[in-house]
């Protein structure tokens, strides 16, 4: 199982077009295959970082899930509401797997 973490620099007087698009991919994304940890929108502290986090079974796996993305009617929409609206202002993408795993009770 791999990790995708999307770390996002957001225009902090757009946080409410970042929440849109958090809750539109949290409809689109798991129909296109992906398990969707979910999207986190600034609250206290930066003003301007926000993040999504999804898993997948494998790299073969992505590249699937994002071709069913961009097929996706709301996937599509969401992502011209984003260049539309420009309130993002840069997207970095890693992919991690859980290293800490069995973890242990307390």
């Amino acid at each position: 199982m791999i990790t995708c973490f999307i770390r996002y620099e957001i225009e902090p007087t757009q946080k409410a077009d970042f929440e849109t698009y958090a809750r539109n991919w949290g409809q689109a994304i798991p129909r296109c295959g992906a398990d969707l940890i979910g999207y986190f929108a600034p609250h206290e502290g930066s003003s301007t970082l926000a993040y999504g986090v999804y898993s997948l079974p494998s790299l073969a796996a992505y590249e699937d899930y994002r071709a069913k993305l961009a097929a996706d009617p709301l996937g599509r929409e969401n992502y011209d509401f984003a260049m539309q609206r420009k309130f993002i202002r840069r997207e970095d993408r890693t992919f991690l797997r859980l290293a800490s795993a069995p973890h242990g009770k307390p």
